[in-house]
């Protein structure tokens, strides 16, 4: 009995071991991991780690002057994209207002074809009076209607932002210019 008693004991153990190792988990993508399976990176190499919502950042726009300028690292969704180059986009920073943003140097673009997609970007928020002449070459490179561009008319205080690396989400054919293979060894 004390013999059938151990082997029955034994068995269970060996049972209850088996199993515990058949529910052993995946380990946990680390954060560097899922930036690389989920980001397109552009400009500057930055990390999508501690970017501020885009909401967030239109209240320190808010409370800035004319001149004032802020770095920042900021996320949100792209909100229109000049359809020429990808040289700009437009990034909503609440419910009525957008940050132009540019690329340093002109360095980089983003897609074309990027808008409505999430983009993580680092650089600098200002505010500056932007004139008419450029109102409405932005209207044009987004494609206004003539109508929407002559009712521009006044220079515009503009929330602005000059990104020196970027984040867009993946998505399939991303349309960026410039992207074509130039060799650097070729002078």
């Amino acid at each position: 009995m004390k013999n059938l008693l151990s082997v029955l004991l034994i068995a269970l153990l060996f049972v209850s071991c088996k199993e515990e190792v058949k529910n052993e988990e995946m380990p946990a993508v680390n954060d560097e991991q899922v930036e690389e399976l989920a980001y397109m990176s552009y400009g500057e190499e930055i990390s999508a780690t501690d970017a501020m919502d885009a909401m967030k950042l239109g209240e320190k726009y808010a409370n800035m002057k004319t001149g004032d300028t802020i770095s920042v690292k900021v996320k949100g969704q792209i909100m229109d994209v000049c359809e020429k180059m990808g040289c700009w986009i437009k990034l909503p920073v609440n419910e009525t207002e957008t940050a132009m943003v540019k690329f340093k140097d002109y360095g980089f673009f983003l897609p074309k074809n990027g808008k409505d997609k999430e983009v993580i970007l680092s650089g600098k928020a200002y505010k500056t009076v932007t004139p008419v002449d450029e109102l409405k070459h932005y209207a044009m490179d987004a494609g206004d209607s003539e109508e929407e561009i002559a009712k521009i008319t006044e220079d515009k205080v503009t929330l602005n932002f000059l990104a020196d690396g970027a984040l867009v989400e993946k998505f399939d054919n991303p349309d960026v210019a410039g992207t074509e293979e130039e060799s650097s060894d070729s002078e």
